[in-house]
């Protein structure tokens, strides 16, 4: 072969060589950007999974030792506690003693100090005077008795331990001793336990310490054993059982109220019950249906009733609020109340109106755990939304809806396209796309408040009903079974009605149990109702 045929054979032998490495260099180039694709997906995968960990871990113990203020700053949720009170108290009365003994004086004390609390005694408050007289009214000079010219007076808060008394009743007996006639002697009253221990009054106490003032019958027992009272936690519990009795059509008039009631607010919450078969507790849930007009100053009176029952089925809901002539229904995204927008009803099924306080703590917790802007951004422009509400808080609907239509409703109609906006910039996994996805999802529960004056922007009204039932069962721990958990149920909604309205829980139980045991008429129980009884005054406290 001639040298310039073989030149060129090599030539096309090395080109060919040339051609297959370069793709064979491709497709390991091409391998290799896939290979690194795949890894940068799985890594990117793993790193929103840790980051999604680090927000759950962050929640957790936020939620066990942080704030619960949803407030954007900080500096606005900072309250003094109280042991940085307490030292506060102990350095202002060695500074005070310090001050008497430079004065020369053998206590501290000066206008200032007399006056501090001037106006925060109440004037019903009993006054106990007592008066501090010299030693000796007559002038040292021998000229004789002094003059009084005027006199200093100093008010303090004193207290009296509760004390206990026994209420002895006589009925004396008459005859007349020149005929033979009866015996003439007054009916002996009825009582809620017949020939038993406690007063009206004292039942009363009991009850709303538990229910009211969440402290459990044991701890009672506790309490009234230091004044040699020994009353044993089964004793308290049967007398609170007599009264939930007689209390009954009390809750059952709160009730056809509530169902009249146009819009109503529910939420549910656990309520544990002992379950003696397995030396266990199961879990069961009290629902709270709560009827508060005031944000708009609406005529009805504020009610709230709790029911319990063995689950969280939306089941439940439907169950208890069945004869009910509401339309709107104000409650959390739990999908159980999905099933009442279904329900059959001669006024059609309800309308459910989500909350922006459940929305707004999403991206509290998010912003506050991951500092992420979104979520600080979701904030600041959904603290816009409270702020307008807060200026028409009290006012008539119509007042409170065309502030809403002038200042809520283009804040609103901006949020959502930028929530889709976010979204599509940000991984789906994330916990922020979670958020966002959950606002869209029940976008049109939450703009309902834009059409009606009466609705509200969130469920805190409920909210703030439950919230000491979850403090009792904090203390209590545990009903001891259903039953109890059903009159739990019932003396909690008629203490916390009492609340709302502004009574005295412990006066209106005292009287109320005594009329009814006095045989007050059942056509007229609406007269017994909390929000007809006296207000809180200086007649009762």
């Amino acid at each position: 072969m001639a040298p310039a045929a073989q030149m060129c054979s090599t030539w096309r032998m090395s080109t060919a060589t040339l051609r297959d490495e370069n793709e064979r260099l491709k497709a390991l180039l091409a391998q290799t950007q896939a290979a690194l694709s795949e890894h940068q997906a799985a890594l990117a995968t793993s790193e929103e999974a840790r980051r999604r960990l680090e927000v759950i871990l962050g929640e957790l113990c936020r939620e066990k030792f942080g704030a619960k203020s949803e407030k954007l700053r900080p500096d606005q949720y900072h309250l003094p506690l109280e042991d940085v009170e307490i030292a506060q108290g102990v350095l202002d009365a060695a500074q005070e003693k310090a001050a008497a003994i430079i004065r020369g004086r053998s206590r501290a004390g000066s206008d200032q100090d007399r006056h501090r609390n001037r106006g925060y005694l109440p004037a019903h408050l009993p006054r106990v005077e007592r008066i501090l007289e010299p030693a000796s009214t007559f002038c040292p000079c021998g000229c004789g008795a002094m003059t009084k010219i005027g006199e200093d007076v100093s008010k303090r808060l004193d207290v009296i331990p509760a004390q206990w008394r026994v209420l002895v009743t006589r009925r004396p007996k008459y005859i007349c001793r020149r005929c033979s006639g009866p015996v003439v002697q007054a009916h002996a009253p009825e009582h809620v336990v017949p020939g038993g221990l406690p007063t009206e009054a004292a039942i009363a106490q009991v009850i709303v310490s538990k229910f009211g003032d969440h402290t459990p019958f044991y701890r009672q027992a506790e309490i009234y054993a230091r004044q040699g009272i020994r009353l044993d936690r089964a004793t308290l519990g049967n007398w609170s059982g007599r009264a939930c009795f007689h209390l009954q059509p009390v809750a059952d008039h709160m009730r056809r109220h509530l169902a009249a009631a146009d819009r109503l607010f529910m939420d549910e919450t656990t309520a544990p019950v002992l379950d003696p078969g397995r030396g266990q507790t199961k879990k069961g849930y009290f629902w709270a249906i709560v009827s508060d007009d005031r944000g708009h100053s609406g005529p009805s009176p504020p009610i709230v009733l709790f029911r319990y029952a063995p689950g969280r089925s939306g089941a439940f809901a439907e169950q208890f609020l069945d004869g009910f002539n509401g339309r709107f229904l104000q409650c959390d995204a739990y999908d159980g109340y999905d099933r009442l927008i279904e329900v059959a009803r001669p006024q059609g099924p309800w309308t459910l109106v989500h909350c922006w306080s459940h929305l707004r703590r999403r991206f509290v917790k998010l912003a506050r755990n991951s500092k992420s802007p979104i979520a600080e951004a979701a904030v600041r422009q959904i603290a816009q939304l409270y702020a307008i509400e807060a200026m028409v808080r009290g006012s008539s609907p119509d007042i409170r809806l065309a502030a809403r239509k002038e200042h809520s409703l283009p804040l609103v109609e901006a949020l959502k396209p930028w929530f889709e906006k976010q979204l599509s910039m940000i991984s789906s996994g994330s916990t922020l796309a979670d958020d966002i996805r959950y606002a869209l999802n029940h976008w049109q529960g939450l703009t309902r408040f834009l059409d009606d004056g009466r609705l509200e922007l969130d469920t805190n009204p409920v909210e703030n009903a439950i919230r000491p039932i979850c403090l009792t069962r904090k203390n209590a721990l545990f009903a001891d079974h259903e039953v109890g958990a059903e009159n739990w149920a019932l003396l909690a909604s008629i203490v916390a009605t009492c609340k709302l309205n502004d009574v005295n829980p412990v006066a209106y139980i005292a009287e109320t149990l005594t009329a009814i045991i006095a045989g007050h008429p059942q056509s007229e129980i609406d007269d017994l109702m909390p929000w007809r009884f006296r207000k809180t005054s200086s007649q009762h406290q």
